[in-house]
């Protein structure tokens, strides 16, 4: 346990993704636009994925960047790692290398947070959370889009009952990973932060245009759709008005809820919100092989290998 006061030593693995430099410079230099204080990069395990040419022609790059420009010391394990660290920040661009690379820091008891997208599937997702009870050790995942002052205004600023949140966003497609996953997890995490847990059915389906669509039905009479689309916006209707949600404004408040996390170990978003996110992006996928019906998320929960 530090000291009231004392800065946490964190530890990144993964350095195939831009996150591990962006989220050093916010945390390690002071004179940064957006400093967090509380806590420091010192350690990394560089990581890297062969069969991703986003992560295999990267990894090099942004590790040469840790190691020069902040005095990053590299381990070639992670077990090394977790010694020399108070937390974790599992920054790997492959959601394939999430379980296998959180068991070890989850024996050491260290504090995690997992970058997006938590997992490439749901049963690894299910898995994380249960070695993560079973050690005692407290995890989170979340988007950064959660935290945006934008859609955070609009939470807090809800008059009326909701009744529909539409977000918009980039949703590249990468093989290893059904295709919200990689990217859209962004935009559906904004549906969540607004609608919370409780959502029933899940549709998949295109937009006049030809990009992907997914409209959710939560109970309450009340719908969540996500749309794909050039950069990250939505909106909120409720019986008294409309805001704008699903901007993106940077790191900075991600990292402050980080921090926060790791120094009281208590997770801004629940495991069960986690699991419902993951099993909404499932249900896209199971109603596309579909030919667009509706899929009973209750199912995809229940489903076994899931």
């Amino acid at each position: 346990m530090n000291a009231p006061g004392a800065e946490l030593r964190l530890g990144i693995i993964g350095c195939d993704t831009s996150h591990s430099t962006a989220f050093t410079e916010i945390l390690n230099d002071a004179k940064a636009k957006d400093h967090v204080p509380g806590a420091m990069v010192v350690a990394a395990y560089k990581g890297g994925s062969q069969d991703i040419e986003s992560s295999r022609s990267r990894v090099e790059g942004y590790s040469a960047t840790l190691q020069q420009k902040y005095g990053i010391r590299f381990y070639e394990n992670i077990e090394d790692l977790c010694q020399h660290v108070d937390a974790v920040l599992l920054d790997s661009l492959d959601g394939r290398t999430h379980l296998e690379q959180s068991r070890p820091v989850l024996k050491a008891r260290k504090k995690l947070f997992i970058d997006k997208p938590m997992a490439a599937s749901l049963q690894d997702v299910r898995e994380i959370f249960r070695l993560a009870k079973q050690e005692n050790v407290p995890v989170f995942s979340s988007s950064a889009l959660r935290f945006s002052k934008e859609t955070q205004a609009a939470l807090k600023g809800t008059r009326g009952r909701v009744i529909s949140v539409e977000t918009y966003g980039p949703c590249e497609l990468e093989p290893h990973h059904p295709d919200l996953f990689w990217y859209g997890v962004h935009g559906v995490e904004g549906l969540y932060t607004i609608l919370g847990r409780g959502c029933e059915t899940v549709q998949r389906g295109l937009t006049a245009d030809g990009k992907i669509e997914v409209t959710g039905l939560w109970s309450g009479h009340r719908k969540g759709v996500f749309r794909e689309s050039k950069d990250f916006h939505g909106i909120i209707k409720t019986e008294q008005r409309e805001a704008p949600v699903g901007s993106f404004d940077g790191y900075a408040r991600l990292i402050a809820e980080m921090v926060q996390f790791f120094q009281t170990g208590i997770a801004p978003v629940s495991p069960e919100e986690t699991l419902e996110i993951f099993a909404f992006m499932e249900a896209a996928d199971e109603s596309k092989r579909q030919a667009g019906a509706k899929v009973k998320i209750s199912d995809i929960l229940k489903a076994p290998g899931r």
